[in-house]
């Protein structure tokens, strides 16, 4: 089973998880490079031993750090790279292009890749290119859900039917812990939580 360390969110940041010490799952919003930077240092990882930075989705708090990373491969869903790429501001909810490194995409992930021992699931509903990360026992869930039975909003560039069919997608894995882009992890009955998610979307 992989490492996964917890990066909580620091004002407008997404919470960001460190993977194996040099996978970097989000990057904030890009305010805070000292303290991103320090949480990785209290971990023995320095910024440039991260590797591969991957968007679970393309709105400015989970992109805006990219930047901070420029030996990193990025990575995020091939629908949302385009909003990347194309510096769509709607797309990313606010601007996160004030810096060029930002728009950068290298690699277009689809549904059922393979990263580091974590599958790739496509759950659009938040953005059209949202996904979760999957390991057999642990969920990396970007903003698709949250602790205690939350999900992602649906009205800036998602959609809510498809935010159901994520969640309901969802229920069917024996989730253990969850690690959301904002706010607390979950451990121990994740499959739970996500219960609770899809009963709120009914």
């Amino acid at each position: 089973m992989s490492s996964i360390v917890f990066i909580i969110g620091f004002n407008y940041d997404s919470n960001c998880f460190l993977i194996n010490d040099k996978i970097l799952v989000d990057t904030g919003a890009g305010h805070n490079k000292d303290y991103l930077f320090s949480k990785l240092r209290e971990n023995g990882v320095e910024p440039e031993d991260i590797e591969l930075i991957v968007n679970t989705h393309c709105h400015f708090d989970h992109i805006g750090g990219n930047h901070f990373f420029p030996d990193a491969k990025i990575a995020v869903h091939k629908v949302d790279a385009a909003s990347m790429k194309n510096k769509d501001t709607l797309g990313t909810s606010l601007s996160a292009f004030e810096n060029e490194g930002n728009s950068r995409v290298d690699i277009e992930l689809e549904d059922g890749d393979k990263i580091e021992g974590f599958e790739v699931i496509h759950t659009p509903g938040h953005t059209g290119g949202g996904i979760c990360l999957w390991d057999g026992e642990n969920l990396i869930s970007g903003d698709t859900i949250f602790a205690g039975g939350g999900v992602g909003r649906t009205d800036i560039g998602g959609d809510y039917q498809d935010m159901k069919n994520s969640v309901k997608k969802l229920m069917e894995l024996d989730v253990k812990n969850i690690y959301p882009g904002h706010g607390p992890i979950v451990e121990n009955n994740g499959k739970e939580h996500i219960k609770m998610s899809y009963s709120l979307l009914l």
